[in-house]
């Protein structure tokens, strides 16, 4: 019998943000590898007594695949478990280019991505009318390389909400390719382990936002969010819910 690797997205902290299919999988799953430095590890709480549990923040993509390899020739469930949604910065595509090569047989289940559990305790709505209707999800170019037209400073040139990640540890890089097209005076936003009970959240404008930062001493696990969506003022409604507007997606 022929065993299985299923990705999940553990959300962005909160427990009880991972999806009911993700805990599902958790509590049937005979072998846990999970990214223990951004995972809560409260989400795996779920799995049997008898779950053996690796924390890849330890293991390289070679001792990866090997474990899934081991535990998938025995017909065993494998939860691979991630920080937010795997989709994002979540390194599964070189994975799943490696479990193809031993033909195993894998599942993706979404999650709650941090950029929206940041959203949520920043009560904002990242698309307003006439203010942004397009959101930019990026990061800074460090070790990893990234294509000249998907700078910074090149996509801070539409104007729109941007969400990076990160790039809390190159603070002031960041803010300097943010000013090419944003004016100091836009607002942003940095938070720091969003929906986690030490949470903490950084508001400010280009203008003062790194200073801010490094007085908190944050360094790492912060989402940044730039853009007027986090200070509009008064702003045009949209239709959806326009008295004079008829249409199905309400």
């Amino acid at each position: 019998m022929k065993g299985k690797v299923i990705f999940i997205g553990a959300g962005p902290g909160d427990p009880d943000l991972v999806t009911v299919k993700g805990r599902n999988v958790i509590e049937k799953a005979d072998v846990i590898v999970y990214a223990g430095s951004l995972v809560n590890k409260e989400v795996l709480n779920p799995r049997k007594k008898e779950c053996v549990v690796y924390n890849s923040a330890v293991l390289n993509l070679d001792e990866t695949t090997e474990i899934c390899r081991k535990a998938t020739s025995k017909g065993q469930l494998v939860a691979r478990v991630h920080t937010g949604d795997p989709s994002i910065y979540g390194a599964i595509g070189e994975q799943i280019r490696e479990l193809q090569k031993y033909d195993i047989e894998y599942d993706i289940i979404p999650g709650v991505s941090s950029l929206f559990g940041t959203a949520s305790v920043l009560e904002t709505e990242l698309t307003l009318p006439e203010i942004s209707q397009t959101v930019i999800i990026t990061r800074p170019e460090g070790r990893t390389p990234k294509p000249r037209s998907e700078s910074i400073s090149s996509l801070s040139k539409h104007h729109a909400t941007m969400c990076i990640f990160l790039g809390i540890g190159m603070i002031d890089k960041v803010v300097d390719e943010l000013l090419v097209g944003y004016n100091e005076d836009t607002p942003i936003a940095v938070v720091k382990k969003a929906t986690w009970n030490d949470q903490e959240i950084i508001r400010g404008t280009l203008k003062d936002i790194a200073q801010k930062v490094k007085d908190a001493n944050i360094t790492k696990t912060a989402m940044i969010v730039v853009g007027d969506v986090l200070n509009p003022g008064d702003f045009t409604p949209s239709k959806l819910y326009d008295p004079n507007f008829k249409h199905e997606y309400r």
